[in-house]
């Protein structure tokens, strides 16, 4: 894991001009009307996602996610990537179609807001697998990640954000 922390500290998207403009965005965003920032940019500013970032990087998926979309994208903050054991992380790591796809079961072709996925079982994710929602308690799951943060907006979509990294079964 410390290698995950030390990588993403280093690159942090990689893009010193993205995380510029993903501050830019949020600030012009919070209440003047002015337009919101992309999904990746959305998370960038939000802080909380810099190991999330690094690996959409690593997969080549950031230009993906900021086009028009719309999209839905489960986000795990920097705290569930620790929890996650350290072999599943270099395993991604050392296999780009396997982090690819591990990122790409946590987006959702679409706008998906808190609204409609509590009115969903399922939603089918860019990958083309499926991810089981459902609402216990109060609180939104998918799959066996508790939403801990719903309906954050961006320009091309929104975020949700997870406590655990979704990994599709085998």
């Amino acid at each position: 894991m410390q290698g995950i922390t030390t990588l993403a500290a280093l690159v942090v998207l990689g893009v010193g001009t993205l995380a510029a403009t993903a501050s830019a965005a949020a600030g012009s965003s919070a209440g003047n009307g002015s337009k919101q920032g992309t999904i990746v940019q959305t998370a960038a500013a939000a802080g909380q996602f810099k190991t999330l970032a690094m690996l959409l990087k690593r997969a080549g998926l950031v230009s993906s996610l900021q086009k028009p979309g719309p999209y839905t994208v489960f986000a795990p903050t920097d705290a569930s990537f620790k929890k996650a054991p350290k072999s599943t992380l270099d395993a991604l790591l050392a296999d780009k179609a396997k982090l690819r796809a591990v990122l790409l079961y946590h987006v959702v072709p679409g706008k998906l807001t808190a609204a409609r996925i509590t009115r969903l079982s399922s939603v089918k994710t860019a990958t083309g697998r499926r991810l089981r929602t459902r609402v216990s308690g109060g609180n939104v799951f998918v799959n066996s990640a508790k939403v801990t943060k719903l309906d954050i907006t961006a320009s091309n979509g929104v975020i949700h954000v997870i406590n655990r990294i979704l990994v599709p079964s085998a």
